[in-house]
């Protein structure tokens, strides 16, 4: 079986987190892409040896693509997806979904009708602490979850954006970009299906005027409860508690926060910020090309504690710390040797052995009713019952 060909939507901030993934694993090669920045176009026929076409219906139209690899911005989730799904090609689409039900539905119908397969991701349920700590608990070893605690504190709103990205409406904020990953390793953790959601949001930057914090508690159609709390104006960062490992698995220097802050003080206005996001982005004037040195932790989305019957289980960038009634040991998890390499997993397991996606179009709109439900919980100061809920995948 050969690799499988990709054409990529959109070179931005999503595509250049996956450089490395693509460059570093052989069961994926991109033959296509578009992007309206033109550098980007160059740069990725210079690196890749892929068609740059001039349109997003060339990418999904071009006989060559067999997957097409959403990662446009959020709001247009929705019309790639079924751009591909009527060229008949399968989709791996950014998280989130999309910032609707309905248009999460309409894409899942889309690609049913077509019969082309939908993978959301990347998420950071896909990390290998994650998938290990879902393969402890399954196991039964230490009984059911009762609860699960998770926490995240982030630069996230001091780095540069575009100005959709500081509309709520339009995707922006912490509830889509982030809650999204949170809400999707607690229900991977937890059981699938959300009962209740209790949750209060923070605006507190007037010149950022979206969610920038949060915190939530969940109910598990399981029995069990969590709780989540993001904050992306954070000063103090939890990958302190991450033994100094950062989101994408290096070490990350304690004096991040400061300095995105600082950068962000010399833009002048939103054109600025918006220009030096994407320059900073794969194909602009200040990219760095990833390392090529394979990392010696795994991704990771802040300190997650799942307390069972008969023991806890504290996720760690390397594994899986267990307390039980013996005392504690650690359960190694396999550092993959290409970053998120657990998402070329998935594709692979699906476009070429024809199993069921775990991180499918059903699976992703019941996480996009979380993150909908914490946004109208905090708006109504009640309890939300998200609907779309699906249990544990197979």
């Amino acid at each position: 079986m050969g690799a499988i060909k990709l054409g990529v939507l959109g070179l931005g901030r999503a595509f250049t987190l996956m450089v490395p993934t693509f460059r570093g694993d052989p069961r994926v090669q991109l033959v296509a892409a578009f992007d309206p920045r033109e550098g980007a176009r160059t740069a990725f026929a210079d690196t890749f040896g892929g068609t740059a076409h001039a349109s997003a219906e060339a990418v999904c139209a071009d006989p060559a693509v067999e997957w097409v690899y959403v990662a446009t911005p959020h709001q247009i989730h929705v019309d790639h997806v079924l751009l591909a799904a009527r060229h008949g090609k399968h989709v791996l689409v950014e998280k989130p979904l999309a910032l609707s039900l309905d248009d999460c539905s309409r894409m899942i119908d889309a690609c049913e009708a077509a019969g082309t397969q939908l993978i959301v991701g990347h998420s950071h349920s896909f990390n290998a602490p994650v998938l290990l700590a879902h393969e402890l608990i399954a196991s039964g070893r230490w009984g059911a979850v009762r609860l699960v605690h998770a926490m995240q504190y982030t630069d996230f709103l001091y780095r540069p954006r575009r100005p959709e990205e500081l509309d709520t409406a339009l995707g922006g904020g912490v509830a889509f970009s982030q809650a999204a990953h949170q809400m999707d390793v607690l229900r991977l953790l937890a059981g699938g299906e959300v009962t209740s959601v209790r949750a209060f949001t923070g605006r507190w930057d007037p010149a950022r005027p979206t969610e920038g914090a949060y915190t939530a508690l969940l109910g598990f159609a399981s029995g069990a409860v969590a709780n989540a709390t993001y904050n992306g104006y954070g000063h103090y960062d939890t990958d302190a508690l991450m033994d100094g490992v950062g989101e994408m698995g290096r070490p990350k220097s304690p004096d991040t926060h400061r300095q995105t802050r600082a950068r962000l003080r010399a833009v002048t206005d939103e054109a600025a910020e918006a220009a030096l996001k994407a320059e900073r982005n794969f194909g602009g004037s200040l990219y760095v090309p990833p390392s090529a040195d394979a990392p010696d932790a795994c991704q990771h989305f802040g300190p997650v504690l799942v307390s069972c019957e008969r023991g806890d289980l504290r996720l760690t960038p390397r594994g899986v710390l267990v307390f039980d009634d013996t005392g504690s040991h650690f359960v190694p998890a396999q550092v993959p040797t290409v970053p998120r390499a657990e998402v070329i997993d998935e594709l692979w397991a699906v476009g070429r052995e024809g199993r069921t996606p775990m991180h499918g179009g059903r699976w992703s709109r019941a996480t996009v009713a979380v993150c909908l439900a914490l946004l109208e919980s905090a708006r109504t100061g009640a309890d939300i019952m998200p609907s779309h809920q699906v249990p544990l995948p197979d």
